[in-house]
């Protein structure tokens, strides 16, 4: 339930679209999870949040299944990982994949001063903004439910470890979904990675691996921004590939792109808090997340 208080506090001045998708309502759930603190596997803030979508999936959504494993990291390490499918009309054979991982970076590698390197992200954006998408948009599809199958997955582990040649600390909960699926030969119809689309100053390219290997989801999505008069926000321009959890999920066979704002200048440093995201743009991507469910 949101909070009535903190809503008012939340949208400020911003102008938000009304409709069934809120975007205020999504700033509070922001702030929710950035509240957790850091939400670095392994750690309180983790356990928590996680803990905590869990608890809104399950007063939303039709089914919720919990993936839980253990990831042995490079070093050693035991991680405990969690990934949350929340689901909706589950009996339906046609279905549309959503995507966004939970988890925050523990070092801010990309830190312009070196002391702050080995601080934590505070992920509002790199990690909030996908998990508040998603909890508003099951309030949406809870009001009214979508005629086809959706599946909401909240990865874990995306942003782990270094995005090196080898790869093994990163991407860690798709990777592991890609080889555990819901059922067998499981394919949705497309899906969709959102990550980082809260950023005040939103403006998203269409990125290199999804062109390459799902160019029609590409076009699917684009097109229903355009038709929506977002196509400022959704900009005919290319970015090179990105590594992100799509690319496990497209290696298994499932048409998915992603869709980020990967020019964030707050991205991977201590200064992705609260402040640099806004209604306005979780209003916008929310507005095109839900228009393509329906």
């Amino acid at each position: 339930m949101i909070n009535v208080a903190l809503l008012g506090a939340c949208r400020g001045d911003e102008e938000v679209k009304p409709g069934n998708f809120d975007g205020a309502g999504a700033l509070v759930y922001a702030k929710a999870q950035v509240d957790f603190g850091p939400r670095i596997p392994g750690t309180p803030g983790h356990q928590r949040a996680g803990d905590w979508i869990v608890e809104q999936m399950k007063s939303r959504a039709d089914t919720v299944i919990t993936q839980t494993w253990t990831h042995t990291t490079l070093d050693g390490k035991q991680l405990p990982m969690r990934n949350v499918l929340a689901r909706f009309n589950p009996s339906a054979t046609d279905r549309i994949l959503y995507v966004t991982h939970w988890d925050t970076r523990p070092v801010s590698d990309a830190a312009e001063n070196l002391g702050d390197r080995q601080l934590p992200v505070p992920g509002a954006n790199d990690g909030a903004s996908g998990v508040a998408l998603f909890v508003a948009l099951a309030d949406a599809l809870k009001k009214t439910p979508p005629a086809q199958g959706v599946d909401l997955l909240f990865v874990d582990g995306e942003d782990y470890g270094v995005f090196d040649e080898l790869g093994a600390d990163v991407l860690i909960g798709s990777k592991y979904f890609a080889a555990h699926p819901p059922e067998p030969n499981y394919k949705p119809i497309f899906g969709v990675l959102w990550d980082m689309i809260g950023d005040k100053d939103l403006r998203i390219k269409k990125e290199g691996y999804s062109v390459q290997q799902a160019p029609e989801v590409v076009d699917r999505v684009w097109a229903k921004a355009a038709e929506l008069g977002y196509g400022s926000i959704f900009v005919d321009e290319h970015e090179g590939p990105i590594t992100d959890d799509h690319v496990p999920l497209l290696r298994a066979g499932m048409r998915v792109i992603d869709v980020l704002d990967i020019d964030y200048p707050h991205h991977h440093r201590p200064t992705d808090t609260f402040d640099k995201i806004s209604a306005r743009s979780l209003s916008i991507v929310g507005e095109v997340a839900e228009a393509l469910l329906r």
